[in-house]
């Protein structure tokens, strides 16, 4: 037989939204810094072809 299951309080579900929220802010931040060190050629991870 099934079993409803407990209802979440709301205090927790803004919680688990705004650390889901965090994570997905901290990717695009990142993946931004990434695309502005590439475009000015500042990276440290990549390497530059040099045409000489």
């Amino acid at each position: 037989m099934a079993v409803p299951k407990k209802r979440i309080s709301i205090s927790k579900k803004r919680i688990r939204k705004n650390l889901w929220k965090k994570k997905g802010y901290w990717a695009a931040l990142k993946a931004f810094s990434l695309a502005k060190s590439l475009s000015t050629r500042n990276s440290k991870s990549f390497f530059y072809a040099t045409n000489k």
